[in-house]
């Protein structure tokens, strides 16, 4: 309502329609309750009260049907009205589910609050916001047809007899239709958020929530690692290369300079390249190593046990390849947990093992150290724990005081062939 050109857009007709169609089918709600009172009311001398209560108690499923339609022309978001599915087959099921249920009831009250006060809001809305404002517009238009040219009623309560009075009654209307639709648009508001807290499936909305909460962390996954990938080929293909290209460089420059404190100074500036280079490699392989795009989990695992100055054993079987969050992932774990046994454990021996069976790639390591591993204690196992809940993974840590230590991550995953991802 804020937007400048708010007034030229669909949204005061569509406001306009909402509340229209609001009392319209008000009125037919009211009339629909009234006639089902008095059906039911007479069976009930017989059925001891049944019908009525239950037929009452239904009346609101199908004006709430109604009446979340309707909200579509105001609200883009949908409003969900899931009710719960039987237990078994039958009427009988279906009546004793229906009438259990909280949202039955919800939507029973909201359709009694419709039928006997929400409608006649909707009415004098639109009465007043719209319809007056049109008959003011409409006053020349009244003046030169019913009214032979000489006078017109403004409102049935006003004479109008001179068109300069006619016109200024018109202009008056079209500024009065301005600030309708801002009356308008107000009410309607307000109307369908009432309508929303109360025949809105709140298992239904919480449903949608989570499963967009879900697909939204799972984006933010995937673009983190895409991210992560582009960083280590920037780095991989850029500046390494340029470093390797400046060693060589000093190095045939120390090659050619004579004995003295030039050769000195080139010997020195080559060594603190060289060191850079494996710095620098070493920062390629923590983002994302290469071996890991190229040749899957295993040799990755494989790589980073080597690399661990804790002798390592490597048990992982995988007759394909997980997905690359799930790939990464669980490289960063195993690579973590390595870190924490070399840094931590005084392990004299470690293990990793895993594999894949019924959907899940699970993977333990273990050490023979002290144990005791606290995850408030800045080891890193509460960001480990984040990243794999992230994937709706599972991670469970067994490590008491004298060891040894067991930390075991699962994935839900399916593997794919195996195949080079380098491309």
């Amino acid at each position: 309502m804020s937007r400048p050109g708010f007034l030229l857009s669909a949204w005061p007709w569509r406001a306009a329609a909402y509340l229209l169609t609001g009392a319209v089918t008000g009125v037919a709600t009211l009339v629909g309750i009234v006639t089902v009172a008095a059906v039911c009311g007479a069976l009930a001398i017989v059925l001891v009260g049944l019908p009525l209560l239950v037929m009452v108690a239904l009346s609101g499923i199908p004006v709430a049907w109604v009446e979340r339609r309707r909200l579509r022309l105001i609200d883009h978001n949908p409003v969900s009205g899931r009710h719960q599915v039987p237990t078994a087959p039958g009427l009988w099921a279906w009546l004793t589910t229906r009438l259990r249920e909280q949202g039955t009831w919800r939507e029973l009250g909201y359709t009694l609050l419709f039928a006997g006060l929400l409608w006649p809001v909707d009415a004098l809305a639109i009465t007043v916001a719209l319809f007056f404002p049109l008959s003011m517009v409409a006053t020349p238009l009244l003046m030169a047809t019913v009214g032979d040219g000489h006078e017109a009623k403004v409102l049935k309560q006003w004479t109008v007899t001179t068109w300069p009075t006619a016109l200024g009654v018109a202009v008056l209307g079209l500024l009065l239709m301005g600030l309708g639709a801002y009356v308008l648009c107000a009410t309607a508001g307000a109307r369908a958020g009432l309508a929303r807290l109360l025949i809105a499936s709140r298992e239904g909305e919480l449903g949608a929530k989570v499963v967009e909460l879900a697909r939204s962390r799972a984006r933010l996954v995937n673009v983190f690692e895409a991210e992560r990938r582009r960083i280590e080929r920037d780095l991989h293909d850029g500046a390494q290369q340029r470093l390797v290209a400046l060693t060589m460089a000093l190095g045939l420059a120390r090659l050619d300079a004579p004995p003295g404190p030039l050769a000195d100074q080139l010997t020195r500036a080559h060594e603190e390249a060289g060191k850079a280079l494996a710095e620098l490699r070493e920062l390629i392989q923590g983002i994302y190593p290469k071996v890991l795009t190229d040749y899957g989990l295993q040799a990755a695992v494989a790589d980073a046990a080597d690399r661990c100055v804790v002798p390592v054993d490597v048990d992982l079987k995988l007759p394909g390849r997980p997905t690359e969050a799930v790939e990464s992932a669980a490289y960063f774990v195993v690579c973590e947990a390595l870190a924490n046994v070399a840094k931590h454990s005084g392990a004299d021996h470690a293990q990793v093992s895993g594999g894949h069976r019924d959907g899940r790639l699970f993977l333990e390591v273990r050490d023979d150290g002290c144990g005791g591993a606290d995850p408030s204690a800045g080891s890193g196992l509460t960001g480990l724990a984040d990243r794999v809940s992230v994937l709706d993974g599972r991670l469970a840590l067994t490590s008491p005081p004298g060891g040894p230590t067991l930390l075991r991550v699962e994935f839900p995953c399916e593997l794919t062939e195996a195949a080079d991802r380098s491309a």
